[in-house]
């Protein structure tokens, strides 16, 4: 099983990313997938996930400028970050729960002022 983050990177305040998690070694389509993030000294926090029925929740943060979506047949989960901020700077990792804790490798995100 393996989770596969990309889509990271460095973008001033206002603008926009879009994050790519490629899922293997199990049944993508059934399967609730989550985004999560991790700023330096904070605890890891859930940001968006979206269920097999493609139903969706976001951090009361995120909401109005994040959107979890995915493409079951492409075994991926997007999250497309739009109006970007400073405090959303941090290491951002997909994740699955399949009796154990699956994570990503993560990737950077760092909005500048």
């Amino acid at each position: 099983v393996q989770l596969q983050a990309s889509g990271g990177g460095l973008v001033q305040a206002g603008g926009s990313l879009r994050l790519s998690c490629r899922g293997s070694g199990f049944a993508f389509r059934l399967n609730t997938l989550s985004w999560y993030r991790q700023a330096p000294e904070n605890q890891r926090e859930l940001v968006a996930s979206i269920t097999s029925l493609h139903g969706t929740k976001y951090a009361d943060s995120v909401k109005g400028r994040f959107t979890i979506s995915r493409n079951n047949a492409r075994n991926t989960v997007f999250l497309q970050m739009d109006n970007l901020q400073p405090e959303d700077t941090a290491r951002y990792y997909c994740y699955l729960n399949l009796s154990r804790d699956i994570w990503g490798q993560g990737t950077q995100v760092t909005v500048s002022s």
